[in-house]
């Protein structure tokens, strides 16, 4: 795996939306990430066409994507927002230009789908970093997130993820543009992490994502063979459409049967978001669906990768805060310690 070069202060970025168009619904929050990029990064941020466009074509997407890799004066590529086509821009890309000019590209979510493709070119990607969700976030920056992000931008030594002393589970609406700039997120104490398994060291390349949209990539045939990921840490969160614990265990389950989760030594599994904006929910109910969905991966896992280290509720994906894992890139798993190391 090729780790792209890292950023210096003053860089310009290109900041697109290979996916949602979210940018165009919600330009408040949007200016309020690009404002943050600015003033606490100090990255120079680059629109492109589609950045702003709703409902942009796919292969309109994937030229902005290319462009901005070719950009000799563009130092990374950074997504607005996830959402749920991305995987309609991918065939539209040149990966001739990709591997050419490899650059550091931040997302999660529906970004999976780039941050697979990038793995399959042998490139390094990272998984978080959102402009809208988490630059933008209301209230300000979480200070957790803005380390992690700093340290994946301007780095390349090993970073110690850590449990959040605090975290977030009922995002704003972003349809109410007073309370998003009068507001705070609700913050809870931090749970800690849980580990299971044996108590040694493992060390491999990163790889995973949302995993609603990796069985998308299985589906439309879009992963590599599965001895290619022998080795690897495993690492997979859930969005907020919520899925069931049973589809959380079918697409674990048929992972296992594609000959995939036997080749994890470990798997790190996020907290799971748990808020529903269309019928809220109370504490207990999103306690109990919390604890059905670890309730899954562990049957899946048990059956399929009975001997992994697991470590439940880290801090990437959908949560606030949000820790940036390298996709490709390096992880240590120490269960002997209780210590999971990223190299960014």
């Amino acid at each position: 795996m090729t780790y792209p070069s890292k950023l210096w202060p003053g860089n310009r970025v290109a900041v697109l939306s290979p996916s949602s168009g979210a940018a165009a619904a919600f330009p408040h929050v949007y200016e309020t990430g690009l404002q943050r990029l600015r003033e606490f990064l100090g990255l120079v941020p680059v629109e492109y066409p589609t950045t702003r466009a709703r409902d942009a074509d796919p292969r309109d997407r994937a030229r902005d994507l290319c462009a901005a890799f070719a950009d000799p004066s563009i130092a990374a590529v950074l997504a607005t927002i996830g959402g749920d086509d991305q995987i309609t821009v991918l065939p539209h890309l040149d990966d001739d230009v990709l591997r050419a000019n490899p650059k550091p590209f931040f997302g999660y979510s529906d970004n999976t789908n780039l941050l697979n493709h990038l793995f399959n070119l042998g490139l390094v990607g990272y998984h978080g970093g959102s402009v809208m969700v988490h630059l933008g976030r209301r209230g300000g920056l979480h200070p957790d997130s803005t380390d992690s992000l700093r340290a994946a931008l301007f780095t390349d030594e090993w970073y110690d993820l850590a449990p959040a002393a605090e975290f977030a589970d009922e995002p704003g609406r972003w349809d109410d543009p007073d309370g998003y700039y009068t507001t705070t997120p609700v913050m809870a104490p931090g749970t800690g992490w849980a580990w299971q398994g044996p108590p040694r060291v493992v060390e491999g390349v990163a790889w995973g994502g949302n995993l609603e949209i990796l069985s998308w990539l299985m589906q439309a045939d879009r992963m590599l063979p599965a001895q290619a990921y022998e080795g690897c840490v495993l690492f997979v969160e859930t969005s907020e459409e919520l899925p069931s614990a049973t589809e959380v265990y079918r697409i674990l389950r048929n992972m296992g049967e594609r000959g995939l989760l036997a080749r994890f030594p470990a798997v790190l599994v996020a907290r799971p978001t748990t808020y529903d904006f269309t019928a809220p929910r109370t504490p207990e109910a999103r306690r109990a669906y919390a604890k059905d969905q670890r309730e899954a991966v562990i049957r899946a896992l048990g059956e399929y990768a009975p001997d992994a280290v697991v470590v439940f509720d880290i801090d990437f994906g959908h949560t606030d805060p949000q820790l940036i894992i390298p996709y490709g890139g390096q992880v240590r798993v120490d269960a002997e310690a209780r210590r999971v190391s990223v190299r960014y």
